[in-house]
């Protein structure tokens, strides 16, 4: 793994980090923050990827999380999203985001309808199946291919 980016390393097999500290700071949570940061380092890798004619997409089935210290004060927050490898250019996938939240279930509908012009005509959001931890974060984790970067795939 290489490029750190807020604590998150990816290289060509996927991305992975740990956020440790806070869960919440000034009424904002804190440690749920670092689902965004990660869904913006894993679409930057896979936009990477693709420009270098690597064709990959997430593996939602070997999707790590973990939450250690939750309901503490001070959480580890660990994540891993792993990488495959497609055969195609129109098979892999270049955007990647998320929905979710601690102990209530994720507002998916809302993000769809937030993420509904993101796509290629003729395409839809590709979303995992509800991923949760011991401690209750629930993350739904979408992927697409990118209107711009994969725009000959329409």
């Amino acid at each position: 793994m290489s490029k750190p980016n807020n604590g998150i390393l990816c290289d060509e097999s996927g991305c992975e980090g740990v956020y440790q500290g806070p869960e919440f700071a000034e009424g904002r949570d804190v440690a749920h923050q670092f689902s965004n940061r990660m869904s913006a380092a894993v679409g930057d890798k896979l936009k990477e990827l693709y420009r270098s004619e690597q064709y990959k997409k997430v593996d939602f089935a070997a999707i790590e999380m973990s939450t250690d210290g939750m309901g503490s004060g001070t959480v580890t927050y660990q994540l891993k999203i792993p990488f495959s490898d497609v055969g195609a250019p129109c098979d892999a996938f270049t955007s990647f985001d998320h929905v979710g939240g601690w102990n209530h279930r994720p507002a998916l509908n809302r993000r769809k309808t937030e993420l509904q012009n993101v796509t290629l005509p003729g395409h839809s959001l590709f979303i995992s199946d509800l991923k949760n931890t011991p401690e209750g974060l629930q993350e739904y984790w979408i992927q697409w291919k990118n209107k711009e970067t994969q725009s000959g795939c329409e």
